[in-house]
């Protein structure tokens, strides 16, 4: 069956193949640990929950909301922005509530973007960064996900021979799926770079929160002049442990959020009102829950590079995220990410994200998810020691990659 124009730009969806394993393992009784998909397992913290309950129970709140998100909320992400940013913004103009960052991502991209319009989206990255201009008539060119010199070389090269010149860049820091991170200077260069050439930025900041050294991750927009071309995504999702709520912000250059305000008026009618009230409780409420979510986040990362290097599998520690980027093992380096994570969901029963689901420049690695409980996240590396140790046994009769290539 022939596949519709939109749906043929976009390529098989890897990681539906390990669903669809994971499940068949799953149904056959195995016990599978999860570390494949950034879902975080902390409960909501009771306050937010609370202030849903209580909000619900008003017949008033089941009505049709504010798309853009009512002003409560839109004033509570501006103050959020101040004191944490030092960013002051127009909760008016400047603020628009999103369905999480990703529907907010993706919606931009059907906002801004022309048929044809070139897009700079770091490789590997979350894949709505490229997905959702796809689906918009959109070319994608690819630029290092790593902040450094190769960044800047890469945009450079893209204004000299992209033809229409680029529309925007993407930035993704903390990264998902790297966790690179990325500090003022570099938004600095960035900044001066986009209105040189008169190009817009896109960040997403989703992760801003999950950090685990003593300085918290800035925001592109603390640079001055930022506001003239950029516009930034955070979400709820992570920060308060709230992916089902779906809820998530875009703020910044008053162009790009008018448009995006404009498109989601055509296609939603906002989030459930008890829950833009309850996001506005957790906003407008006390960062120690936040500060527990990140100590909690910080021992599992601990946890995964210490047991993972004892079990045989030296793991770089982020400095940032939910996630850990490993780099395949050497003996399995030439299987690509797909084959190696289908092998440790068979013979380890742990699930893992293949890095190649986030671009062709991730292949030689897996995403990790610290989603998982620190008893749990030391079964993973029982489970994969165990594979390691007898892999040569195991796995002699699997006809080597390069022989297959």
């Amino acid at each position: 069956m022939e596949e519709f124009h939109k749906t043929r730009r976009l390529p098989p969806y890897v990681f539906e193949q390990v669903n669809r394993l994971k499940a068949k393992a799953r149904a056959a009784g195995a016990d599978i640990i999860d570390l494949g998909m950034g879902n975080p397992d902390l409960p909501t913290p009771k306050h937010i929950v609370d202030k849903l309950t209580e909000v619900v129970q008003d017949p008033r709140s089941h009505r049709y909301s504010a798309s853009k998100g009512i002003h409560g909320l839109r004033k509570a992400q501006a103050n959020y922005y101040e004191r944490r940013f030092g960013v002051k913004l127009n909760p008016e103009t400047q603020v628009v509530a999103t369905l999480g960052s990703k529907e907010g991502f993706a919606n931009m991209a059907q906002a801004i973007t022309a048929p044809g319009d070139v897009v700079l989206s770091p490789n590997p990255s979350y894949p709505i960064h490229t997905f959702g201009f796809l689906m918009a008539g959109a070319a994608i060119r690819s630029i290092p996900a790593e902040p450094g010199p190769e960044f800047f070389h890469a945009l450079e090269r893209a204004v000299i021979h992209s033809v229409p010149k680029p529309l925007a860049i993407i930035l993704c820091y903390p990264a998902n799926p790297t966790a690179y991170c990325a500090d003022l200077e570099f938004y600095k260069d960035v900044v001066a770079f986009a209105r040189k050439h008169d190009i817009f930025i896109l960040s997403d900041l989703a992760y801003s929160e999950i950090y685990f050294g003593d300085t918290p991750p800035p925001s592109v927009l603390q640079v001055p002049g930022a506001i003239e071309v950029t516009a930034e995504f955070t979400s709820l999702s992570k920060t308060f442990s709230m992916p089902g709520w779906r809820m998530g912000f875009a703020v910044g250059n008053e162009r790009l959020i008018a448009a995006l305000t404009r498109v989601k008026s055509y296609l939603d009618y906002g989030a459930f009102t008890p829950i833009q009230v309850a996001a506005t409780a957790a906003l407008n409420g006390s960062d120690a829950c936040v500060a527990e979510t990140r100590a909690i986040y910080k021992k599992r990362r601990d946890v995964v590079i210490d047991a993972f290097a004892r079990a045989g599998w030296a793991i770089p520690a982020p400095e940032a995220s939910m996630f850990v980027w490993a780099p395949i093992p050497e003996k399995f380096k030439a299987l690509g990410s797909l084959e190696f994570s289908k092998l440790l969901l068979e013979k380890a029963e742990v699930a893992v994200a293949p890095g190649i689901g986030f671009g062709e420049y991730g292949d030689d690695y897996v995403r990790i998810g610290l989603v998982e409980n620190e008893q749990r996240l030391r079964q993973a590396a029982r489970n994969v020691r165990r594979f390691l140790e007898t892999a040569d046994e195991t796995l002699h009769n699997v006809v080597p990659i390069e022989a297959s290539r």
